[in-house]
């Protein structure tokens, strides 16, 4: 029987630790709990549960491994409610392991269920209190089997209410003295307890911030092939910019090379002077756009030099003093480039075409006020 229940307990374990994959790796101190439990206890066989029932009652401190495997430590003690002079009838501390039926066949669903069933084994030191005048304390190993019916409750599920049936079995009160202690180890239902035990427990704070398991995200390869592969592009394309980045860097080198060695050189001055070969002036009277005959000169020049050169134009521009309003200057400047004009075509035969004339309004060629009466003629 003992073979069979420990190999039970190892298979069971076993399917705990495969369903565990399928949550978050917990750190040590992460889901713990204590219970306070209290009930009535009463021998299993030839006597009346309630007319012989003691009261018990007792703690237990547990790490939960996985959401279907936990162990833990308790330690339970009869009250002796009878007329014999002893206080307590039995003291029990063990240890024991749980099994969750609901995760180990439906699956963790990320936080306990309201309503979960457990089984329970476990295994510790019995003892006996007897009056002095009847016999010694006795001192025998016990095997504990059992359920646990849990109501888990609030938001969090960091409270857990439970009806914790379970018999207690003293394993050395067989009939074959052959032990240490007296008789072989048996399981003999004449020397068993039942025990109906209610508890209340609170499942302490975890590191990921809940008072449970917390599902794993699962790796997706996929994505990560995925992200390596974009990760390695980003790589490459970092490594030609920096391969593009030193090639400008050089090049700006070099650059500044050349604009060092022209900051280096001596300035060279080189005086220029504007030739006015090809630039005739033509005055006029305050108020006239009428060509004198002192002027004619000037535009006569101008004629031979269109002559000799037949590709050249020339670009008449009349300009008036500031005498008058602003209105009448600049219609006399426009006649006063137009006479020139006039002048050049009717009288010395050039082409209209290689004549612009324009007027400039009042004008500021010279610093003299009177000397702006002029056309500025400029052949090009």
């Amino acid at each position: 029987m003992k073979k069979i229940i420990l190999l039970a307990a190892v298979a069971l374990g076993l399917g705990a630790m495969a369903n565990a994959q399928t949550v978050q790796e917990s750190k040590f101190f992460d889901n713990w709990s204590f219970t306070l439990k209290g009930g009535a206890v009463s021998p299993f066989q030839g006597h009346g549960y309630w007319k012989n029932a003691r009261a018990i009652w007792g703690a237990e401190v547990r790490k939960q491994i996985t959401p279907v495997f936990g162990l833990g430590v308790e330690g339970e003690l009869t009250v002796n409610t009878s007329k014999s002079p002893n206080t307590f009838d039995h003291q029990y501390v063990g240890v024991f392991g749980t099994l969750n039926f609901n995760n180990l066949f439906a699956g963790y669903a990320g936080q306990p269920r309201l309503f979960e069933v457990e089984a329970v084994a476990g295994t510790g030191w019995l003892h006996s209190y007897y009056p002095t005048t009847i016999a010694k304390d006795g001192n025998s190993w016990a095997t504990k089997l059992g359920l646990n019916f849990n109501f888990n409750l609030g938001e969090n599920k960091a409270w857990t209410i439970a009806l914790k049936p379970a018999i207690l079995f003293n394993m050395n009160q067989g009939n074959l003295p052959v032990s240490d202690l007296g008789y072989s180890a048996q399981y003999n239902s004449n020397h068993a307890y039942v025990e109906m035990e209610a508890g209340v427990t609170y499942h302490f704070k975890n590191s990921n911030g809940t008072h449970s398991f917390v599902i794993a995200e699962l790796r997706d390869d996929a994505l990560i092939a995925a992200l390596n592969a974009e990760i390695n592009s980003l790589r490459d394309q970092l490594n030609a910019c920096g391969a593009d980045n030193a090639a400008l860097q050089a090049k700006i080198n070099a650059l500044q090379a050349q604009l060092d060695e022209c900051l280096a050189r001596p300035a060279v001055v080189k005086e220029v002077v504007k030739g006015l070969d090809n630039v005739r002036y033509v005055f006029f009277n305050i108020g006239s756009a009428q060509i004198q005959a002192l002027q004619q000169p000037n535009i006569e020049m101008v004629a031979e030099q269109l002559k000799n050169d037949s590709n050249a134009t020339v670009e008449v521009k009349g300009y008036a003093s500031p005498d008058g309003s602003l209105a009448f200057n600049q219609k006399l400047a426009q006649r006063r480039a137009d006479a020139v004009k006039k002048e050049l075509v009717n009288k010395y035969g050039i082409a209209a075409n290689r004549v612009n004339a324009e007027g400039c309004g009042i004008g500021d060629v010279f610093a003299q006020k009177t000397w702006n009466r002029v056309a500025i003629c400029t052949v090009k």
